[in-house]
């Protein structure tokens, strides 16, 4: 039988909490013991049916109010506040396991930074850096063929405003995003810089977002070294992703409708244009999901050496 995992979720109120919390609900081997959130101290968490009775503490590191047994710390915080919970951790959980949700750690050599489909692992790890969304997307659509890139790759990426956090701000303004969409970012986004460290470097990303709710699509201009088909291209895909069932390959352009829900990829596309040199691509999936809470299970899973999409209903 198999170890029962006591997981503590620090930022249980957000939106990616929020799809966390479900999906460890349905999970055989995860349970949540605690669920931090300043804002919804004292009320029952919703989604949660293995225990009824759990509600949201405030977290205290000064009272120590974190249970002693946790074999599990998911931070879903936003970025630049999980600095002083890690060295709580660090000083008090030695054998647990964190995950970072946010960016804080994508850039820290000394935490494992893992994308499900494309990581190459040599240790299990104890701290484990969760990619971005829209750099999911991008490093799917680059990981296969960076070797037959020819320079600079360009990409645009549209966002529902949940992508940007639940707390009120200008890019989920539903009155400014009326009949809308919003550049922002134009150099330097963080998710650029991520795949620029772990995936590719000569990179130039645009995001957006748009009037919906969840869900992304980013479109890819790439300049391939040599000529090659269409069909080539796409054998290629499918033989890089056969044994990765989130990842769904198809010729035809994928819809950000055909993942939002899910816990897919949607890669489609693979146009070339006469010379057989530019290709285009595109790659939808659910910010929510497949760019954060599914992938904060599949990487778990791994952590505790269980089958990396246990629990996680993709078909």
């Amino acid at each position: 039988m198999n170890k029962i995992y006591n997981i503590a979720l620090m930022g249980g109120r957000g939106f990616v909490g929020q799809e966390i919390i479900t999906l460890i609900d349905g999970h055989p081997y995860f349970e949540l013991t605690q669920v931090f959130s300043k804002s919804n101290a004292g009320k029952k968490i919703p989604n949660y049916t293995k225990n009824k009775h759990l509600l949201f503490t405030e977290l205290d590191v000064e009272r120590r109010n974190i249970n002693p047994d946790i074999d599990i710390f998911i931070l879903a915080l936003a970025n630049d506040e999980s600095k002083k919970i890690v060295d709580y951790i660090n000083n008090n959980f030695n054998d647990s396991i964190i995950i970072d949700v946010s960016s804080d750690h994508r850039f820290n050599n000394d935490w494992t930074y893992r994308l499900p489909e494309t990581s190459i692992d040599e240790v299990v790890p104890k701290k484990i850096s969760n990619p971005g969304c829209y750099a999911t997307a991008m490093q799917l659509i680059l990981a296969p063929i960076k070797k037959d890139i020819n320079d600079q790759v360009s990409i645009m990426g549209f966002s529902g405003f949940s992508g940007a956090g639940s707390t009120p701000n200008n890019k989920n303004n539903r009155e400014r995003l009326k009949d809308n969409i919003l550049a922002y970012s134009l150099v330097n986004h963080t998710h650029e810089k991520e795949v620029k460290k772990h995936c590719y470097q000569q990179l130039s990303f645009t995001p957006h977002v748009a009037d919906f709710f969840r869900g992304i699509l980013i479109t890819a201009h790439i300049q391939l070294v040599k000529p090659m088909t269409e069909d080539a291209l796409l054998t290629h895909y499918q033989e890089f992703y056969k044994n990765k069932p989130l990842i769904h390959i198809d010729r035809s352009v994928p819809l950000i409708t055909d993942a939002v829900g899910k816990h897919i990829a949607c890669l489609g596309g693979f146009v070339l244009d006469d010379s057989k040199m530019q290709l285009r691509l595109c790659c939808s999936l659910d910010n929510l999901l497949k760019g954060a809470a599914t992938q904060v299970i599949q990487n778990l899973n791994y952590a505790c050496q269980l089958n990396e999409t246990l629990g996680i209903h993709y078909e």
